[in-house]
């Protein structure tokens, strides 16, 4: 039986790339998407056609109560999960003197409080598998050198890196590496409107990310080969920091 993986956020852009690729690599996938979404049934229809296994599972990763339920009953009805990635993640920017709290709230409630929420009910069910394990969280290149108007954006995701070193810790001797990916500036719909002149000005590699390259890390974290690696932050960003 293949292992499963849980990939939030896995309808669009990066976690879609994700998704794709652990399907390639033999693993059943579980998709979360926050509401009723053609792309997600998308991306599962691409996975089924290329031979692979992919089942879609909506939930609000910042709804406590709701993950919970629903990971629950997914794992009654499906066993443990072997991996996660902790993709899903918003953005609300705005300089810090007007940013509303409900800006900051939304912002660390998915970001950071969806990590907690999604990984923490499905760790014991992996733990007692005694079949060891692979953790991703998708931090940012703002989660290490902060940006301009993004203030509750940086906090979610350098709060992430911090989860993700001391889960690490916790998790080491089951055999569960825990790695944080802080991709950079990556063609996705949430940097859409990004002129040319400024990719060429910021990075060093003078464009920008693909999100095939960002799974082809999260692919290498989660195979056997990356078995010894745990508590890591990895970077891709063209040189960008």
């Amino acid at each position: 039986m293949a292992r499963r993986f849980l990939v939030t956020g896995g309808s669009r852009g990066i976690g879609r790339a994700i998704a794709e690729r652990l399907a390639s690599d033999g693993f059943e996938i579980v998709l979360n998407y926050r509401s009723q979404s053609k792309s997600a049934e998308d991306v599962a229809e691409t996975i089924r056609r290329a031979g692979g296994r992919a089942a879609l599972l909506p939930f609000d990763v910042s709804d406590r109560e709701q993950t919970a339920a629903r990971l629950l009953n997914e794992i009654q009805d499906a066993g443990p999960f072997y991996g996660i990635v902790s993709n899903a993640g918003i953005r609300r920017d705005g300089p810090f003197p007007g940013l509303s709290g409900e800006a900051w709230d939304q912002v660390l409630r998915t970001n950071l409080d969806g990590f907690y929420n999604v990984t923490q009910p499905l760790l014991m069910p992996m733990i007692r598998a005694r079949q060891g394990g692979r953790i991703v969280t998708m931090s940012s290149v703002s989660g290490l050198v902060g940006n301009r108007g993004q203030v509750n954006y940086s906090a979610s995701k350098a709060g992430l890196i911090g989860a993700t070193r001391s889960l690490a810790l916790e998790l080491a001797k089951r055999e569960i590496t825990v790695n944080c990916v802080a991709p950079g500036l990556i063609e996705t719909e949430m940097i859409e409107g990004l002129s040319s002149d400024v990719v060429k000005q910021l990075i060093p590699m003078r464009r920008l990310g693909q999100p095939r390259e960002v799974a082809a890390l999260v692919s290498f974290l989660c195979s056997k080969d990356a078995s010894y690696i745990t508590g890591q932050v990895f970077s891709i960003n063209g040189g960008l920091a």
